[in-house]
């Protein structure tokens, strides 16, 4: 608008000082020819012309001025309009779709909201089609169409909402995944916790229906030990103490597999395999099971997860053993065609798992982002399978 006006304005200028320059050369040529009416008349015409020009130049320039001045007005009224039209896009939902909107209002267009990739099979007439693109990656496109034609200042705006919509898009995005991992970090939190007071209870239940009840046995012995010896009664004194010097013995061994369960020092000092080798070892010795282990894989795993890992295996194994004679048992850890880690506790008990302790191993497989299913058998044989997520493999 402003170029066509300063076009015409420039056009009819050059009119007018030619006009003048003619009249002028007039009155210059008359008075030297001596011809002093025409000379008049001349001057008199370049007065009135020069008068002209003056008056369109100052007509002229206060147009322009009132053209620059309703431009700017009408820009300044745009660019309010795109403010206010950003606040009202950013951190609300649906951004592309509150884009879409506020697109068909501040251009007075119909606005289509295209998928990634797509585009209209035959262009339209007055229609423009801007991508919407986060990290250089199309997410959408918006395609603007409307009786009058598109102006390049048009498509300037119409990017620069875009862009905008697009990073606020991807705000929105993140900001979703960060509430999820927020909400999954208090959820494993919980976990944790609740993990850390189910294993105190345990300990606690195990210490006291185990090493108390038996160091309680043993100090009732000794009692009834003094009591025969202070009656003269020495043989049967000294048989009450050998059977408490027994029981004080296996209550000791059973600390020390308490001890070593909690953290065994094979573990620490030697790794995950042969930890487990010597886990599967002391059953074989102790319940006349055949153990077959094949947990190399558990190697490129950290620290920490191996020894949650063997805890589960531990609890499965103790699990088996105690619900019914087996005959062979195994161990088995593998990596999935996805990069995670899976591990299998197999076993022939007879008889069904109870569900408290299913569930203190879905516990404990929660704590590692991992899932655990137990699969029974008709007549006899569970396999508890423990599968880990890809990232859970990382050291």
């Amino acid at each position: 608008m402003r170029l066509r006006f300063a076009k015409r304005s420039s056009t009819r200028a050059g009119l007018l000082v030619l006009a003048f320059a003619a009249a002028a050369l007039l009155a210059v040529v008359s008075l030297a020819a001596d011809s002093h009416p025409l000379a008049l008349a001349g001057l008199a015409l370049t007065i009135a012309l020069a008068g002209v020009v003056a008056a369109f130049l100052i007509v002229t320039e206060r147009r322009r001025h009132e053209a620059a001045e309703q431009e700017l007005t009408s820009e300044a009224r745009f660019l309010e309009s795109l403010v206010e039209t950003m606040g009202s896009i950013a951190g609300g939902a649906e951004v592309l779709e509150r884009t879409r909107q506020e697109a068909e209002r501040l251009f007075e267009a119909r606005v289509v909201l295209l998928q990634p990739g797509e585009r209209p099979r035959q262009a339209a007439e007055n229609a423009i089609v801007i991508p919407l693109r986060a990290h250089e990656e199309e997410i959408g496109a918006l395609r603007l169409t409307r009786q009058r034609p598109f102006e390049r200042d048009d498509v300037v705006r119409a990017t620069v909402l875009a862009d905008f919509a697009a990073r606020e898009h991807e705000n929105a995005q993140l900001l979703g995944d960060a509430r999820v991992r927020e909400a999954e970090r208090s959820r494993l939190s919980d976990q944790l916790i609740t993990a850390e007071q189910d294993e105190r209870r345990r300990l606690a239940n195990e210490l006291h229906d185990g090493a108390v009840q038996s160091l309680s046995g043993v100090a009732l012995m000794l009692d009834a030990g003094l009591n025969s010896i202070e009656e003269g009664r020495g043989q049967e004194a000294q048989e009450i103490i050998g059977r408490a010097l027994e029981r004080h013995r296996a209550t000791i061994g059973q600390l020390r597999n308490l001890s070593f369960n909690l953290e065994p020092v094979v573990l620490r000092d030697q790794g995950f395999a042969p930890a487990v080798r010597a886990l599967t070892d002391q059953i074989e010795l102790a319940h006349n099971v055949r153990v077959e282990v094949d947990v190399e894989a558990a190697e490129q795993l950290a620290d920490k997860t191996q020894a949650a890992i063997y805890q589960i295996i531990r609890e499965a194994l103790d699990q088996a053993v105690h619900r019914g004679p087996s005959q062979t048992l195994s161990v088995t850890m593998r990596q999935t065609p996805d990069g995670g880690i899976e591990t299998a506790i197999a076993d022939d008990a007879p008889g069904e798992r109870r569900r408290r302790s299913l569930e203190e191993l879905e516990e404990r497989a929660r704590t590692l982002n991992g899932v655990l299913t137990v699969d029974q058998g008709e007549q006899a044989g569970t396999t508890v399978r423990l599968v880990l997520p890809p990232y859970a493999t990382s050291r």
